[in-house]
């Protein structure tokens, strides 16, 4: 076992599943894991600093600093330490471009929607965490209904708190990153198409058919977005959203060929 914390999914071995999450049906057919080179992926952050800089740092104690190291996006909301995550990972980013991937989540679209039209699509924001971002900025809303002024007020103090280069580097987060036949996504992937057709919104939100029809092409996704009661590996997809704002656990995927461990 190369990850000391890390549970082998053949094993057989994890918690019982959260009511929160969903529960994957049985396997249906193979999922090939043929990555050209190991490399470690990390579900929805959310906002939970600690849970990510606990397992950002064992993962590179561990499999040591050249490993990739992918992160599926929604970094900001729901959780109280979304600054601090949204600066870590760029800062990390910025050190390591090489070795440290991060891709844009539909949470990281809709902060920038709020920044650019606060008083129109970016309110959606609010109501799906983006008044607990906020508050780690120090920027408070006053409760219920919010006017224009006030939402327009918020996003120019939001955008001004940002450090410098944060907001550019939000805005050029990649959607997909691959190696070998394992693709990485924040939300989903249409099973019908190759992986370079997709759309945007479909890797940025899910699609309908993602979750319940298997790939016929060989190729496998990793993804988040989506709450799983437990990691998952079936059915063409690797799911790792755990939910952790409101479960603590975050979890990390070691792939490898062959071989895909999980840890919590």
């Amino acid at each position: 076992m190369v990850l000391k914390r890390l549970k082998s999914l053949v094993s057989g071995r994890s918690a019982p599943p959260r009511p929160q999450g969903r529960v994957a049906p049985e396997p249906r057919v193979e999922t090939r894991l043929a990555p050209e080179r190991p490399f470690v992926a990390i579900g929805d952050i959310h906002g939970c600093f600690d849970l990510m800089q606990r397992h950002y740092t064992t993962l590179r104690a561990e499999l040591g600093e050249a490993i990739e190291v992918v992160f599926l996006g929604d970094y900001a909301d729901r959780g109280p330490q979304s600054a601090q995550v949204l600066e870590q990972l760029f800062a990390w980013q910025s050190a390591s471009p090489d070795t440290v991937i991060c891709l844009m989540g539909n949470h990281e679209k809709m902060l920038l929607e709020f920044i650019d039209d606060p008083a129109g699509k970016g309110l959606r924001w609010l109501v799906n965490g983006g008044r607990e971002t906020l508050a780690s900025y120090g920027i408070t809303l006053p409760p219920g209904q919010v006017t224009a002024d006030d939402a327009a007020d918020a996003a120019d103090a939001f955008e001004a708190a940002l450090p410098d280069g944060l907001e550019a580097w939000l805005r050029d987060l990649p959607l997909i990153w691959s190696n070998g036949n394992i693709h990485c996504v924040h939300a989903a992937m249409d099973p019908s198409k190759p992986p370079e057709a997709q759309n945007r919104r479909t890797l940025l939100w899910g699609h309908r058919d993602f979750l319940t029809t298997p790939r016929a092409d060989g190729q496998t996704v990793v993804h988040g977005h989506t709450i799983m009661a437990e990691p998952t590996l079936g059915d063409t997809r690797i799911s790792i959203d755990t939910g952790a704002y409101h479960s603590g656990r975050l979890t990390a995927a070691l792939i490898s060929p062959g071989s895909c461990e999980f840890s919590l």
